[in-house]
């Protein structure tokens, strides 16, 4: 079984989106950005670190939003998504960006339109359910 986290950070209707590298299954497509959990993590600590390596940013991680599973390569994998605020915006200093190619702020009703990763399609569907 394999555990991730989703991090949500979404601001006046904008949510925050990373693009993946071009390698692997999901390569060039959009997410919302997270990573697996290592063992002996929690998810908080989980969350800091990936944002830490991943844009070399802080974050503050608020409360679980949603919960999703799928099948990758014939196993199980869970997704936790959680609220956070990036203690930056990316925009007036730009991310270190190690795992990905590009990142933006983009209105939350399209990511729909986006080429974006099956698993946090799932998320996305969850949170539009919730009224976000």
């Amino acid at each position: 079984m394999s555990r991730s986290v989703a991090c949500i950070d979404i601001r006046e209707g904008k949510v925050f989106l990373a693009k993946r590298q071009n390698t692997g299954d999901m390569g060039g497509r959009w997410e919302f950005p997270g990573g697996k959990i290592d063992a002996g993590e929690d998810f908080e600590t989980a969350i800091k670190r990936e944002m830490n390596e991943e844009f070399g940013v802080e974050v503050e991680v608020f409360e679980k939003l949603c919960d999703v599973t799928f099948e990758h390569k014939g196993k199980e994998c869970f997704v936790d998504a959680f609220r956070v605020h990036f203690a930056e915006d990316g925009l007036s200093r730009r991310f270190t960006l190690t795992e990905h190619t590009d990142y933006k702020w983009e209105d939350f009703n399209k990511i729909p339109e986006l080429n974006f990763v099956d698993s946090d399609l799932k998320i996305y569907t969850k949170l539009k359910e919730m009224g976000l």
